[in-house]
């Protein structure tokens, strides 16, 4: 009996352990998931607030049509960014980096960068790299939104 008792004790523990760990993460699964159900308008607007809530100030989201690769102006510790976000379901490739530095240079920011829900393939990450575009990747907007 004392056996069962325990059997059944260390099962309840068991149980309990797996509802604490499923509501410490299920929260932040729920965060990076949305980004898979987001339209590409929808997504800027959300980076828009992300970085508005990392202390960017005049955040701003540009036109949807004819904004030069660039889809938000900001500003953060007297740095001006121009910057081009992307929602994607695949890696995001190298015409996402050449739409970020042009469009830096279109609205004279200081740095370019491309803001993704997903990574970028290998040949966006060399002309990144040369063009000295910064690349925020899956991983990097994950780490946005723990710090919070």
């Amino acid at each position: 009996m004392e056996k069962i008792s325990l059997y059944i004790a260390i099962g309840i523990i068991l149980v309990l352990i797996g509802i604490i760990f499923w509501l410490l993460f299920r929260g932040k699964k729920r965060d990076t998931d949305q980004f898979e159900e987001m339209e590409g308008h929808e997504f800027e607007y959300y980076c828009a607030d992300l970085l508005k809530n990392k202390g960017f100030l005049e955040v701003e989201v540009t036109k949807g049509s004819g904004d030069y690769g660039v889809d938000i102006l900001a500003e953060k510790d007297g740095i001006t960014y121009a910057i081009q976000c992307k929602c994607y379901q695949a890696p995001v490739g190298i015409k996402a980096v050449q739409e970020a530095y042009a469009g830096r240079d279109y609205y004279d920011r200081m740095v370019g960068v491309v803001m993704t829900n997903q990574y970028f393939t290998s040949p966006a990450v060399d002309a990144a790299r040369k063009l000295k575009i910064l690349l925020w990747d899956r991983g990097y907007l994950d780490g946005m939104l723990e710090e919070d």
